[in-house]
C-alpha cells in the first residue's frame, strides 16, 4: 500500500511516526530471543536431564528394593525350612532305633493284622549311608490275604501319621487259590547317636 499524500509506503510511515517504539518492540524481540537462547533453553534442558536422571534414580530404586525384597524373602524361607526340618526331626522322625523298630515293624504288623492280612515273617535292617546323619531302618514284610485286604493294609499305611515310605511292593498268587502273597519292602529314617 501506498499513501499518495506522502509518496511514502504506509508501513515505512508508521515507522517513521513510531520509530522509537518500533525499536523498543526491535530490541524487546532481540532480548527475548537472546534470553530464550541462552537462559530459558539451557535451563529447560537441565530441568529434562534432572527428569531423566530422577526417573533412572526412581527405576534403580525400584530395582534395588525388589532385590531387597527377594534376599529377605529368601531369608526367611530358609529359616522357616531350618525351623520345619527341625519339628520334623523332633516330632516326625523316629529318636532310635529303637523308635523306628516299633514304628515300622509293630506299627505295620498291627496294620497287617486289621487288614485280615496272614503275617508270615518280617526281616529289619538298619543301614547308615555315608556322608548322611541319617540312618534308614528297612523292613521288609511277608503277608498272606485277598486283593482287598492288601489294598486295605497299603491305604494304611499311606495314610498312617508315621512317616514310613513303601520302597517296594511285590505281589505273587499262592498254591491255595485266591490268595496272594505280598512282600513289602518298607523304611523309615531316624538320626545317628552322633548327630
Amino acid at each position: 500500500m501506498t499513501d499518495t499524500t506522502h509518496g511514502v509506503g504506509l508501513v515505512g510511515r508508521v515507522v517513521q511516526e513510531h520509530r522509537r517504539t518500533v525499536y523498543l518492540l526491535i530490541a524487546a524481540f532481540v532480548a527475548n530471543v537472546l534470553l530464550y537462547a541462552f537462559v530459558v533453553y539451557p535451563l529447560a534442558q537441565r530441568v529434562a536431564n534432572v527428569e531423566q536422571s530422577t526417573m533412572a534414580a526412581e527405576r534403580t530404586l525400584a530395582a534395588a528394593r525388589a532385590e531387597h525384597s527377594k534376599a529377605n524373602g529368601t531369608f526367611t524361607g530358609k529359616e522357616r525350612a531350618t525351623k520345619e526340618l527341625a519339628t520334623f526331626y523332633s516330632t516326625v522322625l523316629a529318636q532310635d532305633m529303637t523308635g523306628a523298630r516299633r514304628l515300622t515293624y509293630g506299627r505295620m504288623r498291627r496294620l497287617a493284622e486289621q487288614a485280615h492280612l496272614t503275617y508270615d515273617r518280617a526281616t529289619y535292617q538298619p543301614v547308615t549311608e555315608r556322608g548322611s546323619n541319617l540312618t534308614k531302618f528297612k523292613v521288609d514284610m511277608e503277608l498272606e490275604g485277598n486283593w482287598a485286604d492288601i489294598r486295605t493294609f497299603i491305604h494304611a499305611i499311606e495314610t498312617a501319621p508315621e512317616f514310613v515310605v513303601i520302597d517296594n511292593v511285590e505281589l505273587t498268587e499262592t498254591s491255595n487259590g485266591g490268595a496272594l502273597k505280598i512282600t513289602v519292602a518298607l523304611s523309615t529314617y531316624f538320626r545317628n547317636a552322633a548327630q
